[in-house]
């Protein structure tokens, strides 16, 4: 049984710091996206403050999108000191397996950084870190990823792996497997839809540290307001601002919309 307000309370009440590491095309949304769930962002990428922030904060949140030597720096500097001081890391490989420095910067964090939830925004970066080449242009996939991408980067990277941007979410741990079959078409037009769920699954991140059900409430929040969103929404811009309002706005009956199933 997952108790998806008490935990969505839990952030409320607590207000946790998520240090995100965000590309710059996404950052003002994702700080308003973690807002409205109720923990308080701080985005902050300069190495010569990222260790101090990182040491202090409840998650931290790496987003490679937007991508220079410095980023690289400051991620691997964050995420040591996230490590060190026992702070959750999200990553987001945004991009991964379109360039070759995407994919050597996912692959040298993951390899130098203790990882919790290794979360792409589509299934061809996924396939790409597990091996399946050709899947991703730009920062689109070209394919749909299966549980058994999530299962494998999970078991190969001791991480909870999360492939979303489909009709379906899978959610692994190498040992359970979780498939989330909520959200809207209309979030593909929204530019960083992706990389805002990631905000919404560390806040819940902050408060358990079961990551595999803390990743299914981060995904189920954030796309059973979307779907609410879309009902009051006119295209792809309005329903940008009534997700915002709709996660604000989250009670406890709208858990009821969940799907969720646990793979045998």
């Amino acid at each position: 049984m997952i108790n998806y307000w008490n935990d969505l309370q839990n952030i409320r009440k607590k207000r946790p710091l998520i240090h995100h590491l965000m590309n710059y095309v996404v950052m003002n949304d994702a700080a308003n996206i973690t807002l409205a769930v109720g923990a308080s962002p701080i985005m902050a990428h300069a190495r010569e403050e990222v260790e101090e922030l990182a040491s202090r904060a409840d998650v931290v949140y790496i987003n490679i999108g937007t991508l220079d030597d410095r980023w690289i720096e400051s991620f691997i500097l964050a995420g040591k000191a996230a490590s060190r001081n026992n702070v959750p890391v999200l990553l987001d490989p945004v991009g991964a397996g379109a360039t070759r420095l995407r994919t050597e910067t996912t692959l040298k964090i993951l390899n130098e950084v203790e990882v919790s939830v290794l979360k792409g925004g589509n299934g061809g970066e996924m396939m790409a870190l597990a091996g399946v080449s050709g899947m991703v242009k730009g920062v689109d996939s070209l394919g749909e990823a299966s549980p058994e991408v999530a299962e494998k980067l999970a078991r190969e990277y001791g991480v909870t792996a999360v492939i979303t941007g489909g009709p379906r979410d899978y959610v692994s741990d190498g040992r359970r497997t979780a498939i989330v079959s909520n959200g809207t078409p209309m979030l593909q037009y929204i530019t960083g839809s992706g990389c805002m769920v990631g905000s919404v699954i560390a806040g819940f991140m902050a408060v358990n540290r079961d990551f595999l059900i803390a990743s299914v409430e981060g995904l189920v929040t954030f796309e059973v307001a979307a779907e609410k969103a879309e009902k009051r929404s006119f295209g792809p811009a309005s329903l940008k601002v009534n997700l915002v309002d709709e996660l604000y706005n989250m009670k406890p009956d709208d858990y009821e919309l969940a799907r969720v199933e646990f793979k045998e």
